[in-house]
C-alpha cells in the first residue's frame, strides 16, 4: 500500500519555492515543420488520400500552426497538401488580403495563393480566382479522395465543422466518384494524432509556456486582496503578449460559479468565492477557493470546506499523479477519480485529464474502460473540476506535465539544461513536501507545482499529504 493511501490531506505552512524563470523561449527549428508535414504524408498515403486541405481560423489554428508556423490573423487560411508524388510537392497556402504577407514569415516554405474571399467583409476581391479553379491547379478533380481537416472529430467521417463554402465545394469537386472526409484525427487522435506525441524542442517550448502562466497566476492569488476589482486583479497577470489559448477567466462573488466569464468592474469581498484561469500557447493553470483567510471566514454552513471538499480532493489529484508513467492507460486514471469523487457532491462530469497542445484541450484518452496507453512525448493538463453546485463552490489544480521515458529524459536535459534543472526541482517539491508520489517519466512544467491554497488570502498555507 502506498504512502498516499495511508495519508489524509490536510492544510499546512507550505511555501512556494522559486523554481526561476526561462531566459528566453525556445524556437522551434524549421526543419522541425517539415518532419511534421513528412509524417503527416505518411498518414495521409496509409489513408489513400491525395489531398488534405486544413482549415485553419483565428481561434482554431492550432493545427495550421503546427504544421506550418503560420496562424491566421483577422481572417481564415486553407493550407492544401498533395503526395509527394503529386504534381506539386510544396503545400499551398490560401490566404486573405491582411494575412498574405505574414504567411511568408512562416517557417515551411509554401506556395502563397491569394483567396480573397478569406478577406474581411467589403475588402477587395477582384484579385484572386474562384475557390473551384484553385483546387483544380491544386490537383484536386472528379474522384480525387480528400482528406480535410478541421479541428474536431465526430462519429462519422462525413460530418465536418470546416466552413459549408470550402465542403460544398470540395463534394462537387470531386463528385460522385471521388470522396471528401473529416480526416482531423490524423493531428489529434488520442492515441495515435500526430499532435499528441511531442518532439524534445516543443517540450522545451511547452515548459517555457508553463512558467509564464505559472507565474502570473501566482502573481494574482499573491497580490489579490478585498477591495481590488476583478479588472485590477487579472492586471497581476503582467501578461507578457504571448498568445493566448483561450480567454482569460477571472471572476469573485455570485459570477465565480460559471466559471467561464471574463473580469468585470465588481470589487472582491472578503468571503468571495473566486477563480482564475489563464491560458497560452502551449499551458494553462487554473486555481479557486475562497477570499478568506481561514475557515472561520467561510459563508455559512460551508466551514468544513477543506475536510468536506478539498482534502478528498486534493488526494484524488495525488493518486492521479501517483499513477501517471509511460504505457499507463487512460481508464485507470478515470478511475482513480470515479472512485474517490464519485458521489454526486463532487459533480465531477468532464474528462479528468486531456492531452494539451497549442490549444488549451487536443484531445482525452482519459474516459471509462479506455485502453489508450500514454505514450512518451505526451503533454497532459490535470483537469478534475469539481462542480457542486452548492456554497462549497469548487477547489481546482490546473497543470500541465510531460511524459518521457529514460531516452526523451536524456535528450531534455542535454539540451535544455535550466528546463530540467527546474523539472527536477518541482519534482522534490512535489515528492518531499507535498507528499505526491511521481514515476520517472513524470515531467512537472508549471511553477504552481500542484500548490493549491484553498483559503486565497494565505498562499501560504497549503494542502499537503506530507507529515
Amino acid at each position: 500500500m502506498s504512502k498516499m493511501s495511508l495519508t489524509r490531506a490536510h492544510l499546512a505552512d507550505v511555501s512556494l519555492p522559486d523554481f526561476g524563470m526561462p531566459a528566453g523561449e525556445p524556437v522551434l527549428p524549421p526543419e522541425l515543420y517539415a518532419a511534421r508535414m513528412d509524417r503527416l504524408r505518411a498518414g495521409m498515403g496509409e489513408r489513400g488520400y491525395d489531398h488534405l486541405v486544413v482549415w485553419g481560423d483565428r481561434e482554431h489554428s492550432a493545427n495550421l500552426s503546427y504544421l506550418t508556423g503560420f496562424d491566421p490573423r483577422f481572417e481564415e487560411a486553407i493550407l492544401i497538401l498533395g503526395r509527394t508524388d503529386g504534381p506539386v510537392e510544396q503545400p499551398a497556402i490560401l490566404v486573405g488580403n491582411e494575412c498574405y504577407g505574414m504567411a511568408e514569415a512562416a517557417p515551411l516554405p509554401m506556395r502563397l495563393v491569394r483567396f480573397q474571399d478569406l478577406s474581411l467583409p467589403s475588402q477587395p476581391r477582384g484579385e484572386s480566382s474562384p475557390l473551384p479553379d484553385i483546387l483544380r491547379e491544386e490537383g484536386i478533380g472528379s474522384g480525387s479522395r480528400v482528406g480535410v481537416i478541421g479541428w474536431k472529430t465526430y462519429a462519422r467521417r462525413t460530418s465536418m465543422e470546416a466552413p459549408a463554402f470550402l465542403v460544398d465545394e470540395l463534394r462537387d469537386t470531386v463528385g460522385a466518384a471521388g470522396l471528401v472526409e473529416n480526416a482531423t484525427d490524423l493531428l489529434i487522435d488520442p492515441a495515435e494524432g500526430l499532435r499528441v506525441l511531442n518532439e524534445v524542442e516543443q517540450l522545451a517550448a511547452f515548459e517555457w509556456s508553463a512558467c509564464q502562466t505559472s507565474r502570473a497566476v501566482g502573481a494574482v492569488l499573491d497580490g489579490l486582496r478585498p477591495g481590488m476589482t476583478e479588472r485590477e486583479a487579472a492586471q497581476l497577470l503582467a501578461w507578457n503578449g504571448a498568445p493566448l489559448s483561450c480567454h482569460l477567466m477571472l471572476t469573485a462573488g455570485p459570477r465565480a460559479r460559471y466559471g467561464l466569464l471574463s473580469p468585470g468592474d465588481r470589487p472582491i469581498e472578503r468571503g468571495d468565492p473566486f477563480t482564475i484561469a489563464f491560458g497560452i500557447w502551449g499551458a494553462l493553470n487554473c486555481r479557486a477557493g475562497f477570499v478568506v483567510d481561514d475557515a472561520s471566514e467561510l459563508p455559512d454552513g460551508v466551514q468544513d470546506y477543506v475536510d468536506r471538499l478539498v482534502a478528498p480532493y486534493f488526494e484524488t489529484v495525488a493518486e492521479w499523479y501517483g499513477a501517471l508513467h509511460v504505457g499507463q492507460v487512460g481508464g485507470a486514471l478515470q478511475e482513480i477519480v470515479d472512485r474517490r469523487l464519485g458521489d454526486p457532491f463532487f459533480g465531477i462530469f468532464i474528462n479528468p485529464g486531456h492531452q494539451l497542445h497549442l490549444d488549451e484541450w487536443v484531445n482525452s484518452p482519459v474516459f471509462p474502460d479506455s485502453t489508450i496507453e500514454l505514450r512518451s512525448g505526451t503533454a497532459l493538463q490535470c483537469d478534475i473540476i469539481p462542480a457542486t453546485g452548492t456554497p462549497y463552490f469548487t477547489t481546482n489544480i490546473e497543470d500541465g506535465v510531460a511524459l518521457a521515458d529514460e531516452p526523451l529524459r536524456a535528450e531534455l536535459a542535454a539540451r535544455y539544461p535550466d528546463a530540467w534543472q527546474r523539472i527536477q526541482a518541482r519534482r522534490r517539491f512535489m515528492t518531499d513536501t507535498l507528499g505526491i508520489d511521481l514515476h520517472p517519466d513524470v515531467l512537472p512544467f508549471s511553477n504552481l507545482a500542484a500548490h493549491l491554497p484553498p483559503f486565497l488570502l494565505r498562499t501560504d498555507r497549503a494542502m499537503t499529504l506530507a507529515a
